[in-house]
């Protein structure tokens, strides 16, 4: 691993990225995906990401949310509800939770999915593969009381 992703991994296991990276992360992601035609996410610089469209929980409205993600070799992807370590499940997991058919926009692509909460065996297996993708990880784990939330998405669109 080079230095500089060192040094990115380092910074983004600290409280103070917690404190800022929400606030900060999504919304210049927005604007990147909007202004690159769906193309882009300012935060692939660091980790591949995906653009989730899901159904809000409480207010059935349509939700976008620029996430990391884990790319899968069938196609799908793992979406990982660290919240940065803060406290408290991210709001789109419980809006997947609700509603499990969504949408991810990915390299310039509205593709359909359905969301399953990983349990178990199956997920311990994809946090050892998010741990060994991106340590920081283990330092969100460690902050907060609750299991950090895994889905796997898998495509509707049959590839």
């Amino acid at each position: 691993m080079d230095r500089r992703a060192q040094l990115v991994q380092r910074l983004s296991s600290t409280r103070t990225f917690a404190r800022i990276a929400p606030h900060v992360i999504p919304a210049l992601d927005r604007a990147v995906h909007r202004l690159s035609g769906g193309k882009a996410l300012l935060s692939t610089r660091m980790l591949p990401g995906v653009v989730l469209t899901a159904t809000g929980a409480r207010s059935g409205l349509p939700r976008r949310t620029p996430l990391s993600c884990m790319p899968q070799e069938d196609g799908g992807w793992l979406l990982i509800g660290s919240n940065f370590g803060r406290p408290g499940h991210p709001s789109w997991t419980a809006n997947l939770l609700k509603n499990p058919e969504a949408e991810v926009s990915w390299r310039g692509r509205d593709i359909p999915v359905r969301a399953r909460l990983l349990t178990g065996e199956e997920r311990d297996r994809a946090w050892r593969a998010a741990l060994a993708f991106w340590p920081p990880y283990a330092a969100y784990q460690a902050r907060v009381d609750r299991e950090i939330r895994l889905f796997r998405l898998d495509r509707l669109d049959g590839r």
